[in-house]
């Protein structure tokens, strides 16, 4: 307790009537300072046998001294009490208060309260409480001197404080931990010196051993597989204890990801019993996906528990190996976030885990692709959720994150990859030197989304500049990589030469992003998108994008093939949680190696839970058109199964939606809906008016909280 709370002073009073009272209140901290702190807690935690493995990008602090501020206009004297995580003052019209700083007393009248508040060792954090004033993300947050390394002030946007849901004077946003709960193993097999214990599914959490007896070591070899725990040698994850005492229950002082644990002690040693607590962040699953494909129905079910795990303090990108968050993992899971669980919060908190505090200095994850996902994933999250609050907090950080990589451009306005640049785009044998096409997309995705951004914040300015820099350089890739033989978007350039390599990175990107014409889209979906010899990706990472690409032009028939014979084939190995990477060609052992390493392979990578968008987006069809779902449209899609149902949630609920071969049938929630489809012979529908829009394509419009049963003709 003491090495806690060293630097960390908190002092608080807890007036019972008024808590009874009010529920308003919560802990407040400067934008962002909370999820950078917590994720160098989470990120400095990975090990690889033993040995401590830092992230090799900068780790930014939390500011240690920060002013929390609010104009008060009080009809009435009140009395609030006072929470804080750190050492501080408080001043009222910029007089120091000098008696008891816990509890202190408004006099009626407008008044300007301050708290300055220092620490070190955790973000400065606040947590007031009074009968009308409390505190929330509307007070102004400020740090005491501005940044001269970009000559920007420290203030943060008026109001919109950090917060998340410490909602109580003893809920320190310093002690958060994630919850556990007990899990009992599926087989135990004992040895003379070793115990393999299986909990039947990949997991994370903590062993625990009961009625341990014996002096001596023991070991814990950690596995995804069988294979990984038996290798004593090469397994990823390990630890070591020495047992001297009598008869306790034992628990692992670290939270492991594992299926299998491999339990090898020294004679004397016994134990009665093996479980685990699991680890985990509280998630209400909301969307749902059932259809006529058992196999595809383990497949969502499969990619549910992987997006899980690895839905943690922030989004991971797999639970075993990095515990690291990194940004183009991120924004993927974001996506499967919107058609699984919903989760704003996480949403935020990787955000601002990911982009750090000021000043920049280096790429996201020091990967030029991964600071322009950071850009989309805030255009998704806006588009999904209608949170202009969180856009307003942030934007300050999109600026200088964007002032950065513009500074990076070359003389032809497009990025390469400049010294200490980490130039990713996929785990694929290509050329990454010059100007990648994809990479220009991303970057012209990332300017159109700053364009948005700076509108709603009324910054015209920079909204025109983003909007004229996307324009011109959409114009640009276009003239420069669109290649008029080959009809397709080839590869990249390199001072000057093209290389004429047609991959499928750019030609999906620019098809998701709509930004082809109608017959650009068809060659560039027979040149490239089915064109089988066109290098293939084996990535979930990049499948994800070339399968959303093919959903968007029509093609779910074929989609639901890929993903049958891609994510069933790893169901076919035993997957309970889907990999980092597949390739069917590889057998045995084997297929758990990566990176040099016999079982480096990630076996429960968050990227691998696609199917959970693919589906909800493109089969479902529910998609966003205005933000928060205000406008919305379905355009349901069996793709060549008999029957589909599911949920997808909405900020004003979840809308339902199932389809056969010869109806669909819709619950609508809040918003304006359209729902859209194909039918061989003209529909009916008794609770809407239908709209024939040609070429056997109808709709309908929805009101908000109404059931449609629509009679078709699947064409």
């Amino acid at each position: 307790m003491r090495n806690r709370l060293f630097l960390c002073c908190l002092l608080f009073i807890v007036c019972s009537t008024h808590l009874a009272a009010q529920s308003r209140a919560t802990w407040i901290w400067y934008p962002g300072d909370f999820e950078i702190w917590l994720s160098n807690k989470m990120q400095t935690k990975r090990t690889e046998r033993n040995a401590f493995i830092p992230p090799f990008w900068r780790l930014y602090s939390h500011q240690i001294v920060v002013n929390f501020s609010k104009q008060l206009n009080l009809p009435q004297p009140e009395e609030i009490t006072v929470a804080v995580e750190g050492q501080y003052n408080v001043t009222i019209d910029g007089k120091y208060v000098q008696s008891d700083i816990r509890r202190i007393t408004l006099p009626a009248g407008k008044h300007s309260i301050n708290f300055q508040v220092y620490n070190q060792v955790s973000p400065p954090s606040i947590y007031v409480q009074g009968k009308t004033i409390y505190s929330d993300p509307t007070w102004t947050v400020e740090v005491v001197h501005n940044n001269s390394a970009d000559n920007m002030p420290g203030k943060a946007t008026n109001g919109y404080a950090g917060s998340w849901n410490f909602d109580g004077p003893e809920k320190l946003p310093s002690r958060y931990s994630l919850p556990t709960k007990e899990v009992k193993a599926t087989s135990i097999k004992r040895n003379a010196q070793s115990v393999l214990v299986d909990f039947g599914q990949e997991t994370i959490g903590f062993v625990q051993l009961k009625g341990l007896t014996g002096t001596g070591k023991l070991s814990l070899y950690f596995g995804e597989s069988q294979e990984e725990a038996l290798s004593v040698d090469s397994c990823e994850i390990l630890d070591h204890y020495t047992i001297n005492g009598n008869s306790t229950d034992f628990t692992a002082s670290n939270a492991r990801a594992f299926r299998f644990v491999n339990i090898v002690h020294e004679p004397g040693i016994q134990f009665a019993d093996v479980s685990m607590l699991y680890e985990y962040l509280p998630l209400a699953q909301r969307g749902t996906f059932k259809s006529s494909d058992e196999q595809l129905n383990k497949i969502w079910d499969v990619s549910i528990r992987t997006l899980e795990l690895n839905t943690r303090e922030f989004f991971l990108d797999g639970i075993k190996r990095d515990h690291w968050v990194w940004s183009g993992d991120a924004v993927q899971s974001y996506l499967m976030n919107y058609y699984s669980f919903f989760d704003n919060e996480s949403v935020k908190r990787t955000t601002w885990a990911l982009r750090g505090a000021e000043p920049v200095e280096s790429h996201i994850n020091t990967i030029l692709d991964y600071s322009l996902y950071w850009f989309t994933g805030i255009y998704d999250y806006y588009l999904y959720t209608g949170d202009e609050a969180f856009l307003k907090t942030i934007y300050p950080r999109m600026v200088t994150l964007m002032d950065f990589v513009l500074k990076r451009r070359n003389n032809n306005s497009m990025l390469e990859g400049l010294p200490g640049d980490w130039v990713f785009l996929d785990w694929a044998p290509m050329t990454k030197e010059g100007e990648l096409s994809a990479e220009q997309l991303l970057f012209a995705r990332s300017l159109e989304t700053m364009a948005l951004c700076a509108s709603l914040m009324n910054d015209n300015e920079k909204a025109t500049t983003y909007n004229q820099l996307a324009v011109d350089l959409k114009n640009k890739i276009l003239e420069t990589f669109w290649d008029p033989n080959q009809q397709a978007f080839i590869h990249s350039r390199k001072d000057g030469q093209v290389n004429r390599q047609v991959t499928r990175y750019a030609n999906m990107f620019a098809t998701m992003f709509g930004y082809l014409d109608s017959t650009k889209v068809n060659a560039v979906t027979k040149n490239v998108l089915m064109n089988d010899k066109v290098q293939k990706i084996t990535t979930p990472y990049m499948r994800f994008y070339e399968l959303a690409a093919l959903a968007e032009i029509g093609q779910q028939a074929y989609v639901t093939k890929e993903i049958k014979d891609y994510w069933g084939g790893m169901l076919q190995e035993g997957a309970t949680t889907f990999w980092e990477a597949y390739d069917p060609k590889e057998k045995g052992a084997a297929r758990y190696a990566m990176y040099g390493r016999p079982f480096g392979k990630s076996l429960c990578h968050a990227w691998g839970a696609s199917p959970l968008y693919l589906l909800g987006k493109y089969y479902l069809g529910v998609k966003p058109v205005q933000p928060g779902y205000a406008n919305y449209v379905i355009e349901p899609n069996l793709g060549g199964l008999q029957w589909i149902e599911g949920k997808v949630p909405t900020p004003q609920g979840d809308i339902a939606v199932s389809v056969n071969t010869r109806q669909i049938k819709v619950n609508t929630v809040g918003g304006k809906g359209l729902l859209r489809f194909k039918s061989a012979k003209k529909p009916a529908c008794k609770e809407g008016q239908l709209i024939s829009k040609g070429k056997q394509t109808f709709e309908m419009a929805l009101e908000a909280g109404k059931n449609y049963i629509v009679s078709y003709s699947l064409p």
